[in-house]
């Protein structure tokens, strides 16, 4: 391969990401799925002529939002266990401009996916373009630029020898386990059209591998020697452990140690609900049990989380004098709060952590207490997902949905109260099926990036399902991929649970003193006269079947029906905005309140939030 090719920058991308190939199990993929797209002036005329001849190796899904489509690209990067990723393509200026939120869901979450999006003229002949935002004193800055601060790796083609260099790094950024996420390429509509002589060695068949970075063995030792130390110690299992594909090395690690284990929102299904270890979800949307043994362990063994505010209840989780140990792969995560850093893969982390702590284990009696709580919390979350305890809740819609999934199937929800209730309450059957997008907490991501999950589901266990939880205030958000999955025949399940508005966000409100106000319809003062959505009927037009059930039992001979039927189902049902949440499990979590009020229950509530903050760790 010494000669070159003369081709446009738009066919010199397409070529280059089709004949880069990722090992999985013993078999090799494609490490682009193909893409998301919507076209328009500045993407249609060159790339999207260069997709079309590669529509049989890159399929591009035709999106209804950009937005969505970034969501999906998640959706799918988090199937694959971030080994393979899709890209977004969007025009110059607003369809550009709609990618941003989902670009910094990625940012948040690690995830890869690559935008290839429309710039202005390099030229600058047509000088202002449609959709071009002058700025006046610097001609050079667009909305492109926005993008550098949601994004990993971010360019902007100027000259078609570039991306000989700006494609592999781009790549590599994405597939690197501790920089890993949102690649953005922006692509002057000029440019894109450009030619030049490539080598053919560029588009050579290459096949890459995730790469499994060993400890220092300095920093093992050390770590070691703290957790020998240790009278009551926990593991915290992140996200991280799923994408190092280290679950059966956690376990064994945790089994040989007597060491409970503790799930973040994005470790969620790493151990099965009835392993003996299972010590539930930790910190303000968890469970008593695991917050119970977090506040008193001595040392703290964090494997591949990011240690967010909601796992460590804003810092007032653990005791002020617990020791961290950080093991994770990112060098920022791992020495978060002064922890003791063990920088490198799970997998290869564990297994040294394990070699070198040989002959430890943990006291009989912390661990007997553990499972003592976690014994007492089952019995809480048995009682209150009870269908007919109380009001329709989403606990008790969570139930019946579990009770009947196949072990196989996927649960994904995101922001409002759902992340809590499905954290708390979802039973794991199966490792790794479980996505509670909380990251970035993002209304709208639900079936947007179920859909996504569903286009990789299909690819690696066509026979399992992909359900969707999401709430009446997401869902008006962002539904028109319900539209999407029927066009393409990638069935979801979606469970709508209405409350009348944001109900999580409402009961926030309360809880800090202040009155109902603008969350939950019936409490908007613009609004004149509340009514009901027919979110059946609005499924139904854009091509689901759909149906509106009573109660928790219709919802599970819905459910039934949902899991026969050949193209994406959703089930409405009402829920209580009051009364049914889970109000045990919550840690403390700092929120602004205000310092000065004429609101007697809003002062007497800041006092109680300024009370607490006793508890919280300073750094050390």
């Amino acid at each position: 391969m010494n000669g070159t090719l003369k081709l446009t920058t738009a066919q010199a991308i397409i070529r280059f990401l089709a004949n880069q190939y990722i090992e999985i199990d013993g078999q090799e993929h494609r490490i682009c799925g193909g893409g998301f797209g919507i076209f328009g002036h500045g993407n249609v005329t060159c790339l999207g002529e260069a997709l079309y001849d590669a529509r049989a190796e890159l399929p591009l899904y035709r999106g209804q939002n950009e937005q969505s489509m970034g969501f999906a690209a998640a959706g799918y990067a988090k199937q694959w266990m971030r080994q393979r990723f899709m890209f977004c393509t969007a025009s110059a200026g607003p369809g550009t401009a709609n990618l941003l939120t989902s670009a910094a869901l990625a940012h948040a979450n690690r995830l890869p996916m690559l935008m290839l999006c429309g710039d202005t003229y390099l030229t600058r002949l047509p000088d202002p373009v449609l959709q071009q935002l002058e700025h006046f004193g610097n001609p050079t800055l667009g909305v492109n630029d926005a993008f550098k601060s949601v994004s990993r790796f971010w360019d902007r083609i100027t000259h078609p020898a570039q991306i000989l260099q700006s494609l592999p790094a781009a790549l590599a950024t994405m597939m690197d386990p501790a920089d890993c996420g949102p690649a953005f390429i922006g692509l002057p509509q000029d440019v894109q059209g450009w030619t030049y002589d490539y080598p053919e060695s560029f588009f050579a068949k290459r096949v890459h591998r995730i790469r499994r970075q060993s400890p220092d063995a300095a920093e093992v030792a050390e770590a070691a020697a703290l957790l020998a130390s240790a009278k009551r110690p926990i593991l915290i299992a992140g996200g991280g452990v799923q994408y190092a594909g280290a679950v059966t090395e956690l376990t064994a690690f945790a089994v040989a140690h007597g060491i409970p284990v503790v799930e973040t929102i994005a470790g969620r299904a790493n151990l099965l609900q009835d392993h003996p270890l299972n010590i539930g979800p930790v910190g303000v949307t968890g469970s008593d049990s695991a917050n119970a043994i977090a506040e008193r362990a001595d040392v703290i063994l964090a494997v591949g989380t990011r240690l967010q505010d909601f796992t460590t209840g804003s810092w007032t989780a653990f005791a002020q004098d617990a020791k961290i140990i950080g093991l994770n792969v990112g060098r920022h995560d791992a020495a978060k709060h002064l922890s003791l850093p063990v920088v490198g893969d799970a997998k290869l982390g564990l297994l040294a952590l394990g070699a070198a702590l040989e002959g430890y284990r943990a006291p009989d009696d912390w661990l007997a207490y553990a499972q003592a709580e976690r014994k007492t919390w089952v019995a809480y979350t048995d009682k209150i997902t009870t269908p007919g305890n109380g009001p329709n809740s989403y606990a008790q819609a969570i139930r019946v949905v579990n009770d009947l999934c196949d072990p196989r199937d996927r649960v994904v929800a995101a922001a409002g109260g759902l992340p809590a209730e499905v954290t708390a309450h979802w039973q794991t059957k199966s490792v790794g099926t479980v996505d509670v997008e909380f990251g970035f907490s993002c209304m709208g991501y639900e079936i947007a990036g179920g859909w996504g999950a569903r286009i990789a589901q299909h690819e690696r266990e066509p026979d399992s399902d992909t359900i969707v939880f999401t709430g009446d205030g997401s869902y008006l958000l962002m539904n028109s991929d319900i539209y999407s999955s029927v066009l393409t025949a990638r069935k979801l399940i979606i469970c709508v649970l209405d409350n009348g508005g944001f109900a999580v966000i409402n009961k926030l409100q309360n809880n800090t003193g202040n009155e109902s106000f603008n969350n939950l319809i019936a409490d908007c003062p613009t609004v004149p006269a509340p009514f009901a959505v027919d979110f059946a009927g609005h499924a139904a037009s854009m091509g689901a079947y759909a149906e509106t059930v009573a109660n928790p039992a219709e919802l599970g001979a819905a459910f039934a029906r949902a899991k026969a039927a050949d193209k994406t189902y959703v089930i409405v049902m009402k829920v209580d905005a009051y009364e049914g949440w889970t109000t045990q499990g919550h840690t403390w979590w700092e929120v602004g309140t205000p310092h000065v009020t004429e609101n007697p229950k809003v002062a007497a509530k800041h006092a109680e939030v300024e009370a607490s903050r006793v508890k919280q760790r300073k750094g050390v």
